[in-house]
This record gives structure tokens, sequence and C-alpha cells, in this order.
């Protein structure tokens, strides 16, 4: 962002500029669209970037996780693809209000045809934040953006692993945050596409309730192990975050 530009004069009508906690790091959001959750950002701090490394996140919103994870790595690039255009447009915003240009990139377009959008094997690191909710459960307008985050309107678990596979280079690591009762159909899913399971980690709200979030990660083309984390409770008692989100996130 130009240092004679006003970050107020990038919000439009209805949108505010929230401040996330890490580096100075600014996101514009819409509370009438959607609002980025816990969801996105425990997955931004559970993946991980070496120096160099090109990333992509599936399914951007506005921009969250590549965002954050421009402060926690030392990516080369990180670039957010976003089929809703008004999502992306808040995100390439977000972009220029925290001077990130030379290093994320938004790009407006279809995970279901983003094999056309970039080269084969292009990408060390996937990570998406996928809609949870198989479609037809539970929601009335399939062109609300809320319903499009949350449900596979637009793109359902296979588009989103048939992508990765496509993306990653051998060797390469996907990321994503998912619902713990989709797990067995997301690890048939993985290994279709060659994508190995290789590590979880269990989200629990509170530790006498079953986890509501599973963080996963996968090797393109890497060997069967999979290692299961000692679980994440969010809350030690109602509005109380626990130690690790307090001091890992900044909640």
């Amino acid at each position: 962002m130009d240092k004679a530009e006003n970050r107020n004069e990038l919000l439009k009508p209805g949108e505010r500029l929230d401040d996330l906690q890490r580096n100075g790091l600014m996101i514009i959001q819409d509370p009438e669209r959607f609002c980025f959750g816990m969801d996105a950002v425990l997955l931004s701090g559970f993946a991980s970037a070496s120096d160099g490394d090109n990333v992509l996140d599936l399914g951007t919103g506005t921009g969250i996780i590549p965002i954050l994870m421009s402060a926690k790595t030392k990516a080369k690039s990180l670039v957010g693809l976003e089929i809703q255009k008004d999502s992306a447009d808040m995100a390439m915003r977000s972009v220029r209000i925290n001077n990130l240009e030379e290093r994320v990139r938004i790009v407006h377009g279809d995970i279901k045809e983003a094999d056309k959008l970039f080269e084969p094997a292009s990408f060390d690191v996937i990570t998406t934040n996928p809609p949870y909710m198989i479609k037809g459960h539970g929601f009335t307008n399939p062109d609300n953006p809320k319903a499009i985050a949350r449900h596979e309107v637009l793109c359902d678990l296979s588009d989103v692993m048939v992508c990765a596979k496509k993306l990653l280079h051998p060797g390469g690591r996907f990321y994503m945050v998912h619902r713990p009762f989709r797990l067995a159909e997301i690890f048939k899913c993985m290994c279709e596409n060659r994508i190995e399971p290789k590590r979880i980690r269990m989200i629990h709200p509170y530790i006498d309730k079953e986890p509501n979030m599973v963080l996963i990660e996968g090797l393109r083309d890497g060997k069967p192990r999979l290692s299961v984390e000692p679980p994440l409770i969010i809350y030690d008692a109602p509005g109380e975050y626990c130690r690790e989100i307090k001091e890992n996130y900044g909640f």
C-alpha cells in the first residue's frame, strides 16, 4: 500500500478492519458475508513452509491463511485461490493494507480449474480450509456466501484432493482442517490421490467434549506412517482459552 493511501480508503460499506494480533497484520472482513474462525487460525499454525517454498491456499476466502503464514514462515510466495469474487477482492485489499504484494498474491478462480491457472507440480505446500458440510445438509440458499463457505456447493472434498494431487510436486506437503466425522472419507480420498496422511491433531472445545475439528498433514507420494499428536483443548473454562492458544495464537 502506498504510504499516502489511508487504510480506511480501502474499506467498502459494511466492512471492518480487524487486528490479527501478529506482526501488526490486519484483515478486511464483512460480517454479512463470512468471517474467518478459529479453524483457519489453527491451520495457519499447524502448517509449515520452509525458506523459499511456494505455497498455495485453496479456497482462501479473505486471505487469512496466506496473510498469517507470511508472518510465521519464510515462504518465497503465498498464493490464495478464491472462487467468490467479493471475497477475493477483500483478500487483495488486505494484502495491500499489509504491504505484502511482493510475497502474497490472490487469484480469483475455481479449484476445479486450478490446473489451468497454475503449472503442474509447481507448489511445495498446499493448505486448505474447505467447506465441511456435504451439499444439501442444512442450507437453504446456495448463492449465499456463508453457505458457499460452509457447504460443498461449488467444490467438494474430491475436487480439493484432485487439485492438490496435480499442483503439489512429489514430496510436497498438504495441510487441511476439517471435521472428525468425515475422517474416514478424508483418508480414503487423500490416498486415492497419492497424498499419504502423515500427521493429525484433534481439536476439542473442552477436555470433556469430543473433538469438533481435526488438523491433517499429508505428503505427496509419501510412505504409509501416521503420527497422532496430543489433542488441543481450546478452553480451560467457558471464555478462558488454554495456555497454548494464548501463547501461540494471541487470543
